[in-house]
This record gives structure tokens, C-alpha cells and sequence, in this order.
């Protein structure tokens, strides 16, 4: 009996379980004989989706939650249906207080959702402070001027403007653009480790922008020197599941876009994925430092699953080319598992957009002039058995079509298990 299909049963008369019995030893006979195996633990399921819940003002997601909010009832059904044992969700702001995210557990996905299904728990959670929306005091965007400084002449739109574009992430408040996991097992917070503060310029081979008409650097070395590489953050969480620690490596790098010929956000989104590469190449490497001061890669013998936005298509898109192949054809990562769905060929076709990629493998659709896309990853590990993978677009029939489009992005997840440790 799956635990994602059915309702555990506790009770039933002894014809009941002499039949269970008796169908359990000829199943397990028939996978004896025709696989050669004994069944194995139940997969775990391991999500990412970007849910789109950020306001462009501070607190104010809290007050949509607290009024009931419909975007959040649809994304909390997607979660509902597609039920991740762990999931990351990018976009979801951040406060302090861990206001929207209790509310968000409580109030929608602790409560059975039209077109959902049964109602989710999770025990476990991680969040943090990300970089979106944190003044960074600095020049960032080469305006000439600071927000606040020139406030007499600025009209609020622009004066937010420069607030996104000079903070050390684009964000109109701190947290806008969060990220939070939830998680049915245990979360290790002592052993997480978090990228937030890791300057870009000792990223070993980092690609500083260049201004085009100058020839010279498009950051003043006094800017380059504090500019901090991660827009969000890029975060190590372990999760002690029933069959050992898996690791979350999760990150939402900036979209490769909103910028100029100098190309500061392709280029900070190469490296923003190429941290990760580091990370997994291992080592004791000095740079490599996390807030709190430990530094080196991923141990050798870790297991993980790369989850997020990772604003990145292989084929298509404005990204750097090669920019996700960093991860996608990383030695430690099985990239050849390509989460597919129904859906998002029928969205590509509709747009009639040239694509060289597969568009089954899309998850997101961005309108009829960027069309669709795949960016959000769940990349696992070598040593990890993969039992299946999705992306969940129903196709335009569905009566699920409406709910798949809660987000711009679509959830994409996996089914792992571990290797034996005995």
C-alpha cells in the first residue's frame, strides 16, 4: 500500500489478514524470481517550486496569508498532490519572525485544498536571511546615486528601483524572493551551511564584468572586492531521512537578464551555479567558507539532491552557455535523469518559439516572448537509486491544467533511495 495513494488501514477481521499474508509472500516471490530482489525502502521524494509568494512590500505576504490568499491555496494543492517528502520553495519572503511560514503550513497546506489532496505536515523546516532586498551601501548599478542620498528628487518608483538594484541581491525589502525547506524528517540546523555572505571575487576563475565601452572593469575594484556572489543564498541542508543523511543543496541564482552589454547577470548566475561545482569538486579549499566560518566542499561520501531556480535552460534561454552543464555534467551528479510532463510540450507548441531543447522537459512558462523553459532542477547524486521523476503540468484537457498554473514555474520533483549502509 503506497503512502502517497492511501490512507494507512489499522484494523481488519482475520480473513482480512490471512489474504494480506498470503499476497505478500507470492509478491515477494514473484520479485525474487523476476528481479532478483528483496523490496526495498520506500522512495523518498524530493521536490523543488518556485511559488511565487513575495510582495514587493515588507509584510505584506503575512497579511495575505492571514486573510486567505488564493494564490497560496493553489500552491499549497500543487504541494498537496505532488506530496514531497522534502521541497524547497523559491520566492516565498522571508521575515524574521517565521510569520509566513507558519501561516502557510497551518492555514493551507495543514488543510485539505480544492483540487488538492489530503492535507500536508511537515515537522521539520529550514529558513534563513537571503541577500534580495539587503542594502548593500554601495553604487551597485553605477546610477551615480544612492537611494535615500538624492531622495528629494527621486519619485517612490525609482527610489525603489534603486533600492533593488543596490542591494546585494535585487529585492524592494530584505527577504523578498525567500527560500524555505520543508522537510518530514529531521533537519540537522547544526551541520547546515550557509553561502550568503561568500564574496564573488574569491570564486576561483570568476567572471567580473566588463564594461564594453571602456574595456574595464564594470565594478570599481573598492565594489568588486565586497560584492557578495549568491543573490539569495546558497544553502547545505542535511535531512536525516530513515535511510541516512541526505543533503539539500539549494540556491535560486539570479535570473541572467534585467542588465546591460556588460552582461553582470549572466555572468553573476554562471558563478552563482558554478559555486555549486566547487562544492562538489570537494576539498579543503580556503576560499570556501560558509557564514559561520567552516570551510571545504561536500564531503567525497555525501549524498544530495541539487534543488531550485536555477534561472539556467541547457539549450535555450539568455543564460551563459554551459552555465547549468556546471552541475548537469558534474561527475558526482546523475544528470541524465530529465524530469519530463505531458503539459509543457502543448504550452511550447502554442507559443511557436524556436527551442533546440526538449521542451517535455520544460518548467516554467514565461509568456508568449520568453515561452518555456526548463530552470528548476532536482539533480541527484550518483549513488542514489532513482525510481522516478515529473514535473507536474498536466496537459490543457486536465481538469489539474488550472491548478498547474498556480505559479509561472511548475513543481518538479524525484523518487530516490539511498545506498545500504550495511
Amino acid at each position: 500500500m503506497s503512502r502517497r495513494s492511501s490512507e494507512a488501514v489499522w484494523w481488519r477481521g482475520p480473513a482480512f489478514w490471512l489474504g494480506l499474508a498470503a499476497g505478500v509472500l507470492v509478491t515477494a516471490c514473484v520479485r525474487v524470481n523476476v528481479h532478483g530482489t528483496r523490496p526495498g525502502p520506500e522512495p523518498l521524494r524530493v521536490a523543488t517550486y518556485n511559488t511565487s509568494l513575495y510582495d514587493d512590500v515588507s509584510g505584506r505576504l503575512i497579511n495575505r496569508l492571514e486573510a486567505g490568499d488564493e494564490p497560496a491555496r493553489r500552491i499549497a494543492a500543487v504541494l498537496q498532490r505532488v506530496r514531497p517528502d522534502i521541497v524547497l520553495l523559491n520566492e516565498f519572503d522571508f521575515d524574521p519572525a517565521h510569520r509566513a511560514a507558519d501561516l502557510f503550513q497551518r492555514h493551507y497546506l495543514e488543510v485539505a485544498q480544492s483540487g488538492g489532496g489530503r492535507p500536508l505536515h511537515y515537522p521539520y523546516r529550514f529558513l534563513a536571511p537571503v541577500n534580495t532586498g539587503v542594502p548593500s551601501g554601495l553604487d551597485l548599478d553605477r546610477s551615480g546615486s544612492l537611494p535615500g542620498v538624492d531622495a528629494g528628487a527621486d519619485d517612490p518608483a525609482e527610489a525603489a528601483r534603486k533600492r533593488g538594484n543596490n542591494a546585494w541581491g535585487y529585492g524592494l525589502h530584505p527577504g523578498q524572493y525567500g527560500m524555505l525547506v520543508l522537510s518530514r524528517f529531521p533537519i540537522d540546523a547544526n551541520a547546515v551551511r550557509t553561502f550568503q555572505r561568500l564574496r564573488w571575487s574569491t570564486l576561483p576563475g570568476a567572471h567580473a564584468p566588463v564594461d564594453p565601452e571602456t574595456g574595464q572593469p564594470w565594478y570599481p575594484p573598492h565594489v568588486w572586492s565586497q560584492l557578495r556572489l549568491s543573490s539569495k543564498s546558497h544553502w547545505d541542508v542535511p535531512v536525516h531521512t530513515p535511510q541516512g543523511v541526505l543533503h539539500l543543496l539549494a540556491a535560486h541564482p539570479t535570473p541572467p537578464v534585467f542588465d546591460g552589454p556588460e552582461n553582470r547577470n549572466g555572468l553573476r548566475n554562471f558563478d552563482e551555479i558554478g559555486l555549486w561545482k566547487r562544492y562538489l569538486d570537494g576539498g579543503s579549499s580556503k576560499w570556501l567558507c560558509d557564514d559561520r566560518g567552516r570551510c571545504g566542499g561536500l564531503s567525497p561520501d555525501a549524498a544530495f539532491v541539487i534543488a531550485g531556480d536555477y534561472n539556467a535552460d541547457p539549450t535555450d534561454g539568455e543564460g551563459e552557455p554551459g552555465a547549468i552543464a556546471q552541475l548537469v555534467a558534474h561527475p558526482r551528479v546523475n544528470g541524465s535523469v530529465v524530469p519530463r510532463s505531458a503539459g509543457a510540450p502543448e504550452r511550447a507548441s502554442a507559443h511557436s518559439l524556436p527551442r533546440r531543447g526538449d521542451t517535455a522537459a520544460h518548467t516554467g512558462d514565461f509568456g508568449p516572448r520568453t515561452g518555456t523553459l526548463r530552470l528548476d532542477y532536482v539533480l541527484p547524486s550518483r549513488e542514489l537509486r532513482v525510481h522516478d521523476a515529473g514535473v507536474f503540468w498536466p496537459p490543457a484537457d486536465s481538469p489539474d491544467a488550472a491548478l498547474a498554473g498556480a505559479s509561472d514555474h511548475r513543481a518538479v520533483w524525484i523518487d530516490v533511495t539511498l545506498p545500504a549502509t550495511d
